[in-house]
C-alpha cells in the first residue's frame, strides 16, 4: 500500500504528545487515524461533522490532553 502525507490540525497538547511517543507508538496511532478516516470518509456525514462528533464524545467522556499524554507515556 502506497501512502501519502497529509496535515491535519490538533491543539498544541496532542500535537506534543503525538511527537513524543515513540516511533512504533506514531505508527498505530496514524494507522488507527488512516482506518478511522476511511470509514468516516465512506459514510454521508462530512468529514468535520465526525471530527466534531468525536471531539465531543471525548469531552463528554472526560478525555483531556492530560490524559491523553499520560496514556501515550504507558506505552
Amino acid at each position: 500500500m502506497t501512502t501519502e502525507e497529509i496535515t491535519i490540525h490538533v491543539d498544541a497538547d496532542t500535537a506534543k504528545a503525538f511527537k513524543a511517543t515513540s516511533a512504533q507508538k506514531r505508527q498505530k496511532l496514524e494507522l488507527l487515524l488512516n482506518l478511522k478516516l476511511k470509514e468516516s470518509l465512506s459514510n454521508s456525514d462530512s468529514l468535520l461533522e465526525i471530527m466534531d462528533e468525536i471531539s465531543q464524545e471525548a469531552i463528554n467522556k472526560g478525555l483531556t490532553p492530560e490524559i491523553i499524554q499520560s496514556l501515550l507515556e504507558d506505552e
